[in-house]
């Protein structure tokens, strides 16, 4: 059912190299080099050529990776193991990912598991509703072996950030204790739902969030405003970054809706 990874893949595949994460579930301070050996990921891909290279990808960036190839065993997979993140294809010989994904969002135990759709399905269409169905994030194949690993790592790292109440990034800083936000000890003066705002892309640094998700997280799902008043408030939002240089953390993608990233 689950394949481990072999130690024999073609050694011309593209190898990445991870990014180091601050938790000391993250860290090896015996050898001084950054380790995932600890972190669990699915992978749910029924390609065996793509299945094996993300195998391999993940194996030399020091994750803990297991591969299946249908969504039922998925769910089984998922039931006996605790995974950090999962790896989800489209288009499965059972069922739909999108299906799996949304059945996974309904359930208790699953609901907060970061999923990646990982899919050669490129419309706008199937990025928004993948997205709106609870993707964390939607990379299209083919993909960058080392921007999966880089965007894995983001992830993670958002994970440990979510430990602390004081939200950072490229010397960006949210106290959610104190509604203080600050870049390099210098205040900057936002408005309650610029503040909210904010936080919320940096709970979820690098997921595109569309318009309707933020309305629904930022202004709740039972007020009444229209999207293009997200548009209004991002506008806002960058203009009290700008001075410090920071308006382009937040990213507009294109079809989708926004994205907050540090990475570049």
């Amino acid at each position: 059912m689950a394949t481990e990874v072999g130690r024999n893949m073609n050694s011309a595949a593209e190898t990445c190299i991870p990014g180091s994460v601050s938790t000391q579930k993250y860290s090896d301070e015996q050898n001084g080099r950054s380790t995932q050996a600890a972190i669990r990921l699915l992978i749910v891909e029924d390609d065996p050529d793509i299945s094996s290279l993300l195998l391999y990808t993940l194996e030399r960036a020091h994750f803990n990776a297991t591969a299946v190839g249908d969504c039922k065993a998925a769910w089984e997979a998922m039931a006996d193991n605790a995974f950090d993140l999962i790896l989800l294809d489209w288009m499965l010989p059972d069922m739909s990912g999108i299906e799996l994904l949304r059945r996974m969002r309904q359930n208790t135990a699953f609901s907060e598991v970061p999923v990646f759709m990982l899919t050669a399905r490129c419309e706008e269409a199937d990025r928004v509703c993948g997205l709106e169905c609870g993707a964390d994030d939607y990379i299209v194949k083919p993909f960058s072996p080392r921007e999966l690993c880089a965007r894995i790592n983001s992830r993670l790292r958002l994970v440990s950030n979510r430990l602390s109440s004081t939200l950072q990034a490229s010397g960006l800083s949210l106290d959610q204790k104190s509604y203080r936000t600050s870049v390099d000890g210098s205040t900057v003066v936002l408005s309650a739902t610029g503040f909210r705002l904010l936080r919320h892309f940096m709970n979820n640094r690098e997921r595109v969030l569309t318009r309707g998700q933020l309305l629904d997280s930022v202004w709740g799902a039972n007020v009444y405003v229209e999207e293009r008043t997200v548009d209004v408030h991002i506008r806002r939002l960058r203009k009290a970054l700008e001075p410090f240089g920071k308006d382009n953390l937040i990213q507009t993608v294109r079809g989708a809706g926004y994205r907050f990233s540090d990475m570049g």
